[in-house]
């Protein structure tokens, strides 16, 4: 947009000096030729007076003297012609008609310059004519002489413009000057005056792009500026502080929830728990299953209470041993493993050591793993390795962990959507709520890590996490 404003105020400030700048150098070469129009005229209407008696008499003896000394005076070949363009008198020694303007001879059908014609003709000169720098010949004024309104010749005058277009060229080059100025000027206070117009366009994108990377307390100032930007700005504060209530509600929520769920949970495992030395060893299955469920809820409201932390702080990043959190949570995930007949293996390298977010790769596995046995059907096998990227020139190095099943899997088409909020997959009718994916997604996105799901050769699902190293 900064673009388009300087463009627009530069064509209208070259236009605005343009159309100042061509009248006035016309307004100029105008009044320069005016002024020494009207002065040859009045001179030239003197001879036509001096000039009648001499056209009728034919005796110019008087008349060529007074010629001869206007032209030593002035530079300024005068003529006095009678009706048939004949020369009379004239201030110089064989001048005649055609050496007034010679570049003009025979224009019109006839050798007589149009000045002289016109005057012939009984009109006088006006005083239209413009001289320009360009133009080369001189300044030929007639006036008709009459007598008892008969017209019986003409006075002529001849003025070299040499002077004249150069005055006129100075006076043209101190406009010019002056506009150039002038326009430098404006082109120097383009960049301010932009400036100063799109600030509160500067603001808002500024207040956006911060909204945006999580600073949800940013605000425009909307008391500055046109009109409709302030509107803008109202309506852009009005929004963030909306976004910012209902994110709130959303945090306190899930944050009252894990919470208000995890202390029944507790007592009640220490219930559940309790219930063991009542128990036949008929029970004992059924005991050990409630209590992997009851375990379960329980990390579900860890997972809860982690989200709700994490949107608003920055994460604690402490060093976890890969491999060492995976056999972990295939401990963990082993009765429930042999329950559903599936099997649970681990490979990888040995040493690998991330930096993350405490309790989130644990989260992270616990969710892929929970999904491989629910939707990966009976005696599903479940592969989880750890792959150790090396750093290249595109970027440091990272390390995957890959949680790979051979169940039936899902369409690449549907994988892209199995990681949104409340997304089921309602073909087969299995259910869940949808969340869990979604959840672990989170928690990875805010340490920078990242989880991408891809189909498994031959069928299945591979979920790999990569975690910058």
């Amino acid at each position: 947009m900064r673009r388009r404003v300087l463009t627009v105020y530069a064509t209208l400030l070259v236009a605005a000096c343009l159309g100042l700048a061509l009248p006035l150098c016309g307004s100029i070469a105008a009044r320069g030729t005016s002024d020494m129009l009207l002065d040859r005229i009045n001179d030239t209407a003197r001879f036509a007076g001096l000039a009648e008696p001499s056209v009728l008499t034919g005796s110019a003896t008087g008349l060529t003297g007074e010629l001869a000394a206007y032209d030593r005076l002035y530079g300024i070949t005068a003529l006095v012609v009678d009706r048939d363009g004949a020369v009379v008198a004239s201030s110089r020694e064989g001048a005649d008609l055609s050496d007034l303007e010679p570049g003009r001879r025979g224009e019109h059908g006839g050798e007589l310059p149009e000045a002289v014609r016109t005057a012939l003709a009984g009109n006088r000169m006006g005083a239209d004519r413009v001289v320009y720098p360009w133009q080369r010949g001189p300044l030929v004024v007639a006036e008709p002489i009459g007598s008892s309104g008969e017209v019986v010749g003409a006075a002529v005058t001849a003025s070299p413009t040499g002077s004249l277009r150069r005055s006129t060229l100075v006076q043209w080059c101190v406009a010019w000057a002056a506009v150039a100025v002038l326009m430098a000027a404006g082109f120097a206070a383009a960049g301010p005056l932009t400036r100063w117009v799109l600030r509160p366009i500067d603001d808002l994108d500024e207040a956006t792009r911060a909204v945006s990377g999580g600073s949800l307390d940013t605000r425009v100032r909307a008391e500055e500026g046109p009109e409709e930007l302030r509107r803008l700005g109202e309506s852009f504060n009005r929004m963030a502080d909306t976004i910012t209530s209902m994110l709130e509600s959303q945090r306190t929520f899930v944050s009252y929830a894990g919470h208000q769920v995890r202390n029944p949970l507790a007592a009640l495992r220490l219930r559940v728990d309790s219930l063991s030395r009542h128990l036949t060893p008929e029970g004992a299955r059924e005991h050990r299953m409630a209590l992997d469920e009851v375990d379960r809820l329980s990390r579900i409201c860890d997972s809860l209470l982690t989200l709700a932390r994490t949107e608003d702080t920055e994460p604690s990043l402490v060093w976890e041993d890969v491999l060492e959190v995976v056999d972990d949570r295939l401990a963990s995930w082993e009765p429930i493993a042999e329950r559903a007949g599936a099997v649970l293996v681990r490979e990888g390298d040995e040493g690998v050591r991330v930096r993350s977010a405490e309790g989130t790769l644990d989260q992270a596995l616990d969710a892929l793993i929970d999904n491989a046995l629910k939707f990966g059907g009976s005696g599903v096998r479940v592969t989880v390795r750890v792959e150790r990227g090396e750093a290249g020139p595109d970027g440091p190095g990272h390390v995957d962990v890959h949680v790979v099943d051979d169940g039936p899997g899902l369409p690449e088409a549907r994988l892209e959507q199995a990681s949104r909020p409340f997304w089921r997959d309602g073909h087969d009718g299995v259910g869940g709520s949808g969340l869990g994916l979604s959840i672990v997604v989170t928690l990875l996105e805010l340490q920078g890590a990242h989880l991408s799901l891809r189909p498994a050769s031959p069928h299945g699902i591979d979920a790999r996490i990569r975690l910058p190293a």
